[in-house]
């Protein structure tokens, strides 16, 4: 079966135009949310504060035998002093509290207050972390230089590498997999309680890796056909050279995202959150692959009337 992506493209582009609508709108509620106040919900590793995770020892005779009343430990918050607090239910027995920073003692006033109400606590599997303002703010800023750096890197290689517009439409992919990314996970912050940590841009810098390298990998198919077919229609290069590479494509995302599903189901708490944004990132630079850098680059090629090759030296295996 053969692909007539251009034929579809304004399809791909309202799909792809709505998710990150969706997004942007979910990014400005959360903004306006007061236990949120950010585009997407931070974890204790940017604003700083405390993070209390207890979880009930159920060795214990009737020690687990009632679910955790949310409104219990909300109760106990609030007479601790920390009423604003973010507070979740963790699996069947555990609670995780986000607040202020804490000392030993508020700590330990917390513990017992909660102890009391909810049921005992197994001290082996009680977590404390505590994160300073100030490096919350520094691990905040060192992400977001991160990600520019690598943009420039891309635009620049790229422009190197084939042309100007071929590097626009790279990046405009490369934007367009991080925005549906972030905005999935703005909206998870809101309806799930989902928080973004540090291994978060981690993985964004991962995703706009992946993604580039399939869309250099179509671009180049799609530079070799143009040098030795110059005056061949620019939409069928396009689907041609999509068309050659998606089994590769395909495969390789596949197998990407086993692991990653696998690390995602039985990898534990702390890298739950990064496999899930490796899962969407990773289809979604699939699919801008396919589907947005290469019918941008058709559709412009085509608007321009320019098809002409460029001057570059061997193909390159990405």
């Amino acid at each position: 079966m053969k692909l007539s992506i251009n034929k579809s493209r304004s399809l791909w582009w309202t799909v792809s135009s709505a998710i990150i609508l969706s997004g942007i709108i979910s990014m400005v509620i959360s903004w306006q949310t007061p236990g949120i106040k950010a585009p997407l919900r931070p974890s204790l590793d940017f604003i700083g504060g405390t993070r209390l995770q207890f979880e009930r020892d159920c060795t214990k005779p009737g020690n687990c035998d009632k679910p955790i009343d949310i409104a219990a430990v909300r109760e106990v918050a609030k007479e601790q002093g920390i009423g604003d607090s973010s507070i979740q239910v963790a699996g069947e027995n555990g609670v995780t509290i986000r607040t202020k920073d804490l000392n030993v003692d508020q700590r330990s006033k917390l513990q017992n207050a909660l102890s009391e109400k909810i049921g005992v606590f197994d001290p082996q599997k009680n977590q404390i972390d505590s994160v300073g303002p100030t490096l919350g703010a520094e691990l905040f800023r060192s992400g977001l230089l991160a990600l520019v750096v690598s943009f420039i890197g891309i635009t620049v290689y790229m422009s190197f590498r084939f042309q100007l517009d071929y590097a626009i439409f790279a990046i405009i992919a490369l934007f367009h997999d991080i925005l549906i990314t972030t905005g999935m996970f703005s909206i998870f912050g809101l309806v799930f309680g989902t928080e973004v940590d540090s291994l978060f841009i981690v993985a964004l810098l991962t995703i706009t890796g992946f993604s580039v390298n399939d869309t250099v990998v179509i671009y180049d198919r799609i530079r070799e056909t143009v040098k030795t077919n110059p005056n061949r229609p620019i939409n069928d290069i396009v689907d041609d050279a999509v068309n050659q590479t998606l089994a590769r494509s395909i495969n390789t995302t596949l197998t990407v995202l086993l692991t990653l599903f696998a690390i995602f189901f039985f990898g534990g708490e702390t890298l739950h959150n990064f496999a899930l944004a490796l899962i969407i990132g990773f289809t979604m630079g699939a699919y801008s692959s396919i589907f947005i850098a290469s019918t941008l680059l058709a559709w412009w090629r085509d608007r321009t009337g320019s098809s002409t090759p460029t001057a570059t030296t061997e193909p390159m295996d990405a």
